[in-house]
């Protein structure tokens, strides 16, 4: 996939950080891709250089607090080397709050948009660095990853479906220089650091659960384009969520392999 990979850091993940290589040992409630395909991502990549942070530099006033974006930009950046689709999927992601007018669903961003994005996060294009195919490639690894981490959620949510049968997604935003506690032990026994995280706020037909996503170097694309190991559970910020998460853990201890 040329340079998708690559492409897929910057975009896609949002976030970098300087991690070595180190062992992976996640547990089962990680997300492992299957089918791994592409090569290995080099070391001149910037997922290798200093780390910045996920939310985008926008006046507050323009921030949108559910996904903490701004505005939607489809026009083409100054100095654009080629031409973008502006068209945008719809996800299989409920919203919580819908407008009049709106999707029920939310909207993945259009290459266009991501493009913008990525300007505005401080990359810069070189004629080496992306292609057209690059970008077609980076928006399918982010809706990807947010499938992916949606049906993760719902695996969690499935502990209340006599509660709530129809749980949507109310908002989320990236925290990427924010590690998680679980993260930072993990870092202290020697395993690696996620390069992103994301925090997503459940509605569970009224009642807000917050959720953690981290998000760890899969190494390489699959034929999915599923890219980065999702390590998805409640925040442990209600004594429901870690009722949830004892629970789940000692179903695991007692019926694992």
């Amino acid at each position: 996939m040329g340079n998708t990979v690559s492409a897929a850091e910057i975009a896609a993940t949002q976030i970098v950080h300087p991690n070595a290589p180190q062992k992976h040992d996640f547990n089962k409630e990680v997300v492992r891709p299957h089918g791994f395909t592409g090569s290995q991502i080099p070391p001149e990549c910037p997922m290798h250089k200093a780390a910045a942070p996920s939310e985008c530099p926008v006046h507050q006033g323009e921030i949108n607090p559910l996904n903490m974006m701004g505005p939607a930009n489809q026009e083409p950046s100054p100095g654009q080397p080629f031409s973008l689709p502006k068209d945008r999927q719809v996800s299989n992601i409920p919203k919580s709050v819908v407008k009049e007018g709106e999707s029920p669903f939310w909207v993945y961003p259009s290459q266009q948009m991501f493009w913008n994005a990525m300007l505005r996060k401080g990359w810069r294009w070189k004629e080496e660095d992306i292609t057209p195919k690059d970008m077609d490639d980076i928006i399918k690894i982010h809706n990807a990853n947010n499938e992916q981490a949606w049906l993760e959620v719902l695996k969690w949510e499935a502990l209340h479906a006599k509660e709530c049968g129809n749980p949507k997604l109310k908002s989320f935003g990236g925290k990427a220089t924010q590690y998680s506690p679980r993260a930072r032990i993990r870092w202290l026994l020697g395993y690696e650091l996620p390069f992103d995280r994301h925090d997503w706020i459940v509605d569970r037909c009224g009642k807000e659960v917050r959720y953690v996503i981290d998000y760890y170097d899969g190494g390489s694309v699959s034929q999915k384009y599923q890219f980065a190991l999702l390590d998805v559970r409640p925040a442990m910020d209600s004594f429901e969520n870690i009722w949830d998460r004892m629970t789940v853990a000692w179903w695991r201890w007692r019926y694992g392999d």
